[in-house]
């Protein structure tokens, strides 16, 4: 019997957590009568800087359920930053740790498979999507789109998973090791090289309220994503530059034989060259020197990721 706790990030979540708090409750009594998970088991809400009643909320529900904790972040930090402080508070609460947005729109029944997994050896178990008809069609789009274009750049992460997981104890304690500011889990945990598994996520409707990850934020999350592994996105600007030089080798050809025929336009020439010239050189630079203070400007500052006003035990 292990002791779980689930792990969920809340930002203006005020109208789904106590339909969230009821449907999680059913599935730790259901757990804790078949002697799958302990007594003593979590579930763990982290408030990432709401503006809502969510921390109100929150702090009602841990009085009212033994089961229910609460982590307070004094202001918002982002999903991934709230996701790393829940596991990393919590990370002497529980033997298992399951990250799960607060809206359920993940599979609730895949968690007692991630338990099996757990228990046979797997110190990682991903939820995979294999159905999102509730999702949007844009974000579905989106979402596939993006898991493709990390494939190409070379970033190592679960196709058509996203923060579904179940962490061993062992798998939080190497997380925290990891000092980046640049906060990506997806591909992070897959680094870790644990052993691990996969369960199948089937995406259900919200049951209130709306996403708060809209396009701006997926973008973020989709940039940070690979900016953090991969600078294959810099050696697209140096190639770009390459280009650009090569055209304007191909303008300075035009120049000469403009010249030897005597049809050129007096001082087009040398200003458009000059342009093109100046520009791809400019560009092969910043690429060069982009490779190395993009994430050396993130890195240095070593500013803390997030600051905790309160804790509910």
């Amino acid at each position: 019997m292990i002791t779980l706790a689930t792990i969920s990030p809340c930002f203006n979540e005020e109208e789904v957590l106590p339909d969230s708090v009821q449907r999680l409750s059913t599935l730790f009594d259901r757990l804790i009568s078949q002697g799958v998970i302990s007594k003593e088991s979590r579930m763990v809400f982290v408030n990432d800087g709401s503006s809502d009643s969510s921390w109100d909320i929150i702090t009602h529900l841990h009085n009212a359920n033994k089961h229910v904790c609460g982590i307070n972040l004094t202001t918002n930090r982002g999903h991934q930053c709230a996701l790393l402080a829940g596991l990393t508070t919590a990370v002497d609460w529980a033997d298992a740790f399951i990250t799960i947005d607060a809206d359920l729109q993940d599979d609730l029944e895949a968690i007692p498979q991630m338990i099996e997994h757990f228990e046979k050896g797997a110190e990682v178990v991903y939820g995979v999507k294999v159905q999102r008809e509730a999702d949007p069609l844009l974000k579905r789009m989106s979402a596939e789109a993006f898991y493709r274009l990390q494939r190409a750049m070379g970033v190592e992460s679960i196709f058509n998973h996203a923060d579904f997981r179940l962490l061993s104890k062992d798998a939080v304690k190497m997380l925290t090791q990891y000092e980046e500011r640049n906060i990506y889990l997806r591909g992070i945990i897959p680094m870790l090289g644990l052993p691990s598994a996969t369960v199948d996520d089937v995406i259900s409707e919200r049951s209130a309220g709306q996403s708060k990850y809209n396009l701006g934020r997926m973008l973020a999350l989709a940039i940070d994503g690979i900016t953090s592994f991969s600078v294959k996105p810099m050696y697209g600007v140096i190639y770009l530059g390459l280009v650009f030089l090569v055209i304007a080798l191909l303008i300075g050809i035009n120049v000469v034989w403009s010249l030897i025929t005597g049809v050129a336009v007096h001082g087009w020439s040398s200003l458009i060259l000059s342009v093109w010239i100046v520009g791809a050189f400019m560009l092969i630079c910043m690429g060069i020197m982009g490779l190395y203070i993009g994430r050396i400007y993130q890195e240095v500052k070593r500013r803390p990721l997030y600051h905790i006003a309160k804790i509910l035990i």
